[in-house]
């Protein structure tokens, strides 16, 4: 057992400097029986854009408050101790700058061991705590609520998430122990492991309620009231329910076997390379007996291990650009030379193109018009559109006012002179140039000379599908990932005839649709696509040498992709991905591989057999036939596939940024995290690739000086 008051936390207050100190000032509050409650508002002076964090100063002082707030407690001049935050945010974890400059594992230890001492304190004052969390809380946050004796919820907090392995640590102040022990092994696993790897999946005030996070659960209106008048009735009794703490049989079955598919669904999804994940499921299988100290002390020790560790600097690196990079594109014009989009058109009423009119819709609330060649056509993508929006507001997710505006500002027909008043139109279309030409040279005859033309192309070039029209600087490249809605990368390509306001639009549209944009060069495939082509033709080279299809998966596991090559073609299609392997090679021969019985497998109405996960477990029969004869008897090894995709990659970037493609290799790094879902926590390609030693291998040299190591390896 620990002993953190014998602890000297002074090497790590050299961290303080410019730390924005999160204070917690102290009231009383008289309740109505008469009890008294030291109500602690957590406060760092500034707006909600800036959300209070808990770096070493704010500790200190929150452990001096609770020091005080404990002998006033032995006094007997308190009985009972509540926690909030200041408007919508209670906390938003640890401060990630003191935490990234920690300087050794040693230090790693003591910020460990400071949030366990401070924060741990709130279930050691001689009287009830209770945490009224009344917006934001993660990682942190949400351990200071796990932390008291109970716990409140408001019912429009933005966020609730433990999201410490998106980061590449574990939740190391008290969520690895304590939230298995109140919501059960099956729930906690669901918080800390599975939805950090979602693309850091949060949860909701009722979600969290749901799981046992939280034992109430308060409109906004009177929050803080209700949960002053509930902490009086269980402060005089009231009985507290939680239906999800553990009991005996959970921890002696349930519990051992859930680890177990937890641990193989995590082998298999993302290999066994990022240790974070591994690191909170030991610890997480530890929590099911023991002490809470010795919980506590295991999290130190885990978390100074991570800390100081390669995938956390890398998830820093990812994290900065997420959060700094792609707010600020670089290469955008000033927004002050947009148009105004006053309505948008949409040629095309298919799947995608009704994806696209649906997001306009609901995030710019303009007119939006779509069209197709036949009348049936168009009104099933309008009554697709309409469907949406009635799902939206069946979840409340819109109101139903709203939701009859969004519908009545969608409009179908086959009348293109309806583009007229248009000032931004964006095509979705068949992928083939002559297709998307046409159509343009159509619609420019009718549109104002001052309107925006974008192309949804994956691949094709810019340039070439504008090259007949009569304005070519009005075009601009503008390509969307799938699932529309949920994928957050717009690539905007830029040719060289592209005006600053059709760049400066296109931009100013990406902002308002919610997405992040990243400027490209009119380039084959642009960035994601053609690296993703380079996965997929290595893969596809494996398969036509002879290697196993499921052999060839779990070669590329230790890449971290969501999903292997051979699922990730199924997603996107066989035709599509035959499409752009064939743009590819046609582009760079030497580079690409591309077999051309990848058509004949293209054109199977299905081609790979999946398990319930999705994941690929073989050839369908009537792929196994087409490629009969058309395999080598020389199959490769998971090293030498995994090594030549490596290479391959880090021979493109090198390529790529030698030609101008982005500007920085930060630009490649932040398309393949939000646009192909790179690990986060391997930091994007680059830092993957340095050090894997494929950068030194392919050019001599690494992508990024110095390299991005944690402490442990600098």
């Amino acid at each position: 057992m620990t002993n953190y008051d014998d602890i000297d936390f002074s090497p790590i207050m050299a961290l303080t400097e410019g730390e924005v100190i999160t204070h917690s000032p102290v009231r009383d509050i008289r309740l109505g029986s008469g009890r008294v409650l030291a109500l602690i508002t957590l406060d760092n002076g500034r707006d909600h854009t800036r959300p209070n964090t808990l770096g070493p100063a704010t500790l200190t002082e929150l452990g001096e408050t609770l020091a005080a707030l404990k002998a006033r407690a032995a006094a007997g001049e308190i009985q009972a101790v509540g926690i909030t935050g200041k408007q919508y945010i209670l906390a938003a974890g640890a401060d990630l700058s003191d935490i990234s400059r920690v300087g050794s594992k040693d230090n790693a230890r003591l910020i460990a061991q400071l949030g366990h001492k401070v924060i741990g304190s709130l279930s050691d004052l001689g009287v009830p705590s209770f945490a009224f969390v009344n917006g934001l809380a993660l990682g942190g946050g949400v351990e200071i609520a796990l932390n008291s004796t109970y716990r409140t919820i408001d019912a429009s907090a933005a966020a609730i998430a433990l999201p410490e392995l998106f980061l590449g640590i574990i939740p190391g102040w008290g969520g690895a122990y304590l939230l298995p022990n109140l919501i059960g092994i099956e729930n906690a696993l669901e918080v800390i492991i599975s939805n950090p790897l979602k693309q850091n999946r949060m949860l909701k005030p009722q979600q969290a309620h749901d799981y046992g996070m939280f034992d109430e659960i308060f409109p906004p209106a009177n929050f803080l009231e209700n949960s002053l008048a509930w902490a009086d009735e269980v402060l005089g009794g009231r009985k507290v329910e939680r239906k999800n703490v553990p009991g005996k049989i959970e921890r002696t079955v349930k519990w051992p076997v859930a680890i177990k598919m937890a641990r193989s669904m995590l082998e298999s999804k993302i290999g066994t390379v990022p240790r974070s994940p591994y690191v909170a499921l030991d610890l997480l299988e530890k929590a099911r007996s023991g002490t809470k100290e010795e919980g506590f002390a295991r999290e130190d020790e885990a978390l100074s291990e991570l800390v100081t560790g390669d995938l956390f600097a890398a998830s820093m690196y990812a994290f900065d650009l997420v959060q700094k990079r792609a707010k600020r594109p670089v290469g955008a014009p000033d927004k002050q030379l947009a148009k105004k989009v006053t309505k948008v058109g949409v040629i095309g009423a298919g799947l995608m193109a009704s994806q696209f009119a649906l997001l306009f819709v609901r995030k710019l609330q303009v007119p939006v018009l779509i069209t197709d060649l036949d009348q049936a056509r168009v009104d099933k993508g309008v009554a697709y559109i309409h469907d949406e929006i009635g799902k939206l507001e069946a979840k409340g997710r819109v109101d139903a006012d709203t939701a009859n505006k969004l519908r009545s500002l969608v409009t179908g027909t086959t009348d293109k002179s309806l583009y007229a008043d248009c000032d931004f139109v964006i095509e979705a279309v068949f992928e083939e140039l002559g297709v998307k030409q046409a159509v343009f040279g159509e619609i420019e005859q009718i549109i104002a000379e001052d309107a925006i033309l974008a192309t949804n192309t994956s691949s094709l070039s810019v340039a070439e599908i504008g090259s007949k029209l009569a304005h070519p600087e009005r075009l601009v490249g503008f390509h969307f990932f799938n699932p529309v809605a949920v994928m957050p990368l717009i690539e905007i390509v830029k040719t060289d005839a592209t005006a600053d306001a059709a760049l400066s639009t296109a931009f100013v549209v990406a902002k308002g649709l919610g997405k992040n944009a990243v400027l490209t060069a009119d380039a084959p495939g642009f960035v994601v696509n053609r690296l993703l082509a380079k996965v997929m033709g290595e893969a596809a080279r494996a398969v036509y040498e002879g290697t196993p299809v499921v052999d060839v998966e779990k070669a590329f596991g230790p890449l971290g992709l969501p999903m292997g090559p051979f699922q990730l073609i199924d997603l996107v299609g066989w035709k599509v991905a035959a499409h752009v392997q064939d743009t590819m090679v046609h582009a760079f021969p030497e580079r690409f591989y591309a077999n051309e019985n990848f058509h004949t497998l293209a054109a199977l109405d299905a081609v790979v057999e999946k398990d319930k996960g999705g994941r690929v477990t073989g050839w369908t029969k009537a792929a196994e036939k087409a490629l009969k004869g058309q395999t080598g008897s020389t199959p490769a090894s998971a090293d030498e596939i995994l090594r030549r995709v490596q290479d391959g990659l880090a021979q493109e970037i090198r390529i790529m940024l030698d030609e101008g493609v982005v500007p920085e290799v930060e630009d490649i790094d932040l398309c393949l995290i939000l646009g192909a879902g790179w690990p986060f926590i391997d930091g994007g390609a680059s830092p993957y690739l340095d050090r894997e030693g494929a950068s030194e291998r392919v050019f001599g040299g690494t992508f990024h000086t110095p390299t991005i190591r944690g402490i442990a390896q600098s």
